[in-house]
């Protein structure tokens, strides 16, 4: 009587366990992932698990190490021979011996030893006369030149008149006349080639000089017509 009513009581505790454990489990795996999906399962790995173990756990890729490549010997460079080229050493001509024959034919000719010609005589040798150098001849010299001339005595040139307002005004000085002489002593063109600063004397100076004669130049002894510097001096004494 008493163990009837027990039995379900039992089963339904047995199926409520099961389901517990199921739920607990299905719970569990749900917080695992949701911890790796927020990242709070590696936060707690680091907390609990020591530095030194998880680099121990985890270690990164070793580097592949390439071995260098061997160096590759260069090739030996052949040395270079020196060949010399022997000239072959000429054979000596073979000797030729006479034969002596005891005896000659009675007609055979008979050599004449004929004694060496003479040397000539040895002579000093000659000196050598050098051809004398001829100076280059020297340049012609120019031909003379005279200049003409105006104080020759014979001439009798009279003086330039001094103006008499000049000499009221004690006017002076030297006037420079350039005169083309002719060849026939005759005054052809003058000008004034240096004033005195006072034109009645410069007036008078050229006047005097253009009815002068004079003795004309001459270029290797021969007239010929030449400018003439003629001075003409006004001093009051």
């Amino acid at each position: 009587m008493d163990s009837s009513p027990s039995a379900p009581r039992g089963r339904s505790l047995g199926w409520s366990r099961n389901l517990i454990i199921v739920t607990g489990v299905l719970l569990f795996h749900a917080l695992v992932l949701w911890a790796l999906h927020t990242g709070l399962l590696r936060r707690a790995v680091e907390i609990l698990v020591p530095v030194q173990l998880l680099a121990e756990f985890i270690e990164p890729p070793r580097p592949v190490i390439v071995p260098p490549p061997t160096p590759v010997p260069p090739a030996p460079v052949p040395k270079k021979v020196a060949v010399r080229e022997t000239k072959p050493t000429p054979l000596p001509p073979p000797e030729i011996q006479p034969v002596a024959n005891p005896d000659p034919a009675p007609n055979a000719p008979t050599a004449v030893a004929t004694p060496p010609a003479p040397f000539p005589p040895i002579t000093a040798p000659q000196a050598v006369v050098a051809a004398p150098v001829v100076a280059p001849a020297a340049p012609p010299a120019p031909p003379r030149v005279e200049l003409p001339s105006s104080d020759a005595e014979y001439l009798q040139n009279p003086k330039p008149q001094y103006p008499a307002l000049s000499k009221r005004l004690a006017e002076q000085g030297t006037v420079q006349i350039r005169v083309l002489i002719g060849v026939d002593g005759l005054a052809h063109k003058g000008q004034i080639e240096r004033s005195s600063g006072f034109d009645r004397l410069d007036q008078s100076a050229l006047a005097t000089v253009l009815k002068w004669r004079y003795v004309p130049g001459k270029r290797a002894g021969v007239p010929e017509a030449m400018w003439f510097m003629v001075p003409i001096e006004f001093v009051l004494r």
